[in-house]
């Protein structure tokens, strides 16, 4: 598990500066060109708040979607791959879960924007606090239409043959699967795509976990569960639409902060 702790930074590879003992999450920003704005927010919250973080975490869905790191000549995708290395280079280490939107995302992508790949879930010790970090979608466990095709198109060999096509052909593929997409989410129940409470009990059971860090449903909210008899609280992170919005947490705790557009 990766440690933050006040005293050291474990996790810094030889920091350039020193910065306050500070980490923060983010999910669910869908940059996408049609967006301008919010990925001129986002560039402004790495500017002026993350670069002075010890450690920057996206918990998926950076991107609305992601056909493949032979996009990364896209104007967009290279602005915010730049934005994110500018940002590493002032010492803030930063991590990226993926999402359901940009699952693609690969080792081309990570170098360019110096961010780290971890697994979906990955444990960490958040200043001394057992902490689950997750996209949030596996977290979703009633909506067994979606996870069914989670399962399908994370296989290595639906990644593999996707990949071969064009990127123009797997562009507009994504488009097709975006509008079904939200035409499924039309006829679904509210509490269908939201986070299962006994998948969350059981995600801080099995990683022996007191928090849950998560996006996907957006959502934004603190909710408490007992497991087991112990309190564990849940942080859902917000999505980025006209304003922005991040989880702030140090060793006195967490909290969300709401970043105005």
């Amino acid at each position: 598990p990766i440690t933050h702790h006040p005293s050291p930074i474990t996790h810094h590879p030889s920091p350039i500066t020193h910065h306050p003992v500070s980490t923060l999450f983010v999910s669910d920003l869908h940059l996408c060109p049609e967006r301008p704005a919010v990925t001129a927010l986002f560039q402004r919250f790495l500017t002026d708040t993350a670069s002075s973080a010890s450690a920057l975490y996206i918990l998926g869905d950076l991107f609305e979607y992601w056909a493949g790191d032979d996009d990364l000549d896209d104007p967009h995708h290279a602005a915010v791959a730049a934005a994110l290395a500018k940002t590493a280079d002032t010492g803030t280490a930063i991590y990226l879960l993926h999402g359901n939107r940009d699952f693609l995302l690969g080792a081309g992508f990570a170098r360019a924007s110096r961010v780290n790949l971890l697994g979906d879930p990955t444990p960490i010790d958040l200043y001394r606090t057992p902490t689950l970090l997750s996209h949030g979608d596996t977290l979703c466990s009633d909506d067994r239409d979606y996870l069914a095709l989670r399962e399908k198109i994370r296989t290595p060999a639906w990644i593999a043959a996707f990949l071969a096509q064009p990127l123009a052909q797997r562009k507009a593929q994504i488009e097709q699967m975006r509008r079904h997409s939200e035409q499924e989410k039309q006829r679904k129940e509210y509490a269908l795509m939201d986070a299962n409470p006994e998948a969350v009990t059981t995600a801080l059971r099995n990683h022996q976990c007191r928090r849950l860090i998560h996006g996907h449903t957006h959502r934004p909210a603190r909710h408490f569960h007992d497991v087991d008899g112990q309190s564990c609280e849940r942080w859902v992170l917000p999505a980025w639409e006209e304003d922005g919005g991040y989880l702030h947490c140090d060793a006195g705790g967490c909290n969300a902060v709401r970043i105005a557009g």
